[in-house]
C-alpha cells in the first residue's frame, strides 16, 4: 500500500468539516478503514466516496450512527441480491 493513496484524518475533517471523532465512529463501526501509520491516521482514497455518502447521509439527513450501519447493511445485502439475479439470469439465457 503506498502512502500516496492515503489521505490523512486531519485533511478530511478540515476538507469536509467534520469532527475527528465522526471518521472514527465509522472505523469503529466497520463503515471505513482507518490506517495507522507512525501515529498519523488515514483513509485510503478508494473509501473517500464512501465517507462522502456516509457524511451526507449523518449530516444532511441526520441518519444516526446505527442508522448508517443499516443503511450500509440492506445496501449489501441489494447488491448481492443484484448479482445473484444477473447471474440466475444468464443460466436462463443459456437454456432458452
Amino acid at each position: 500500500m503506498n502512502l500516496e493513496d492515503l489521505i490523512p484524518t486531519i485533511e478530511i475533517c478540515a476538507k469536509y468539516r467534520v469532527e475527528s471523532t465522526f471518521i472514527s465512529s465509522l472505523s469503529e463501526s466497520g463503515l471505513i478503514e482507518i490506517i495507522t501509520v507512525e501515529e498519523v491516521q488515514y483513509v485510503h482514497c478508494d473509501e473517500i466516496s464512501e465517507f462522502e455518502r456516509l457524511r451526507r447521509l449523518h449530516y444532511d439527513l441526520e441518519i444516526n450512527l446505527e442508522g448508517l450501519e443499516a443503511i450500509q447493511h440492506l445496501l449489501g445485502q441489494v447488491r448481492k441480491l443484484q448479482k445473484e439475479n444477473i447471474k440466475l439470469k444468464n443460466r436462463l439465457d443459456l437454456f432458452e
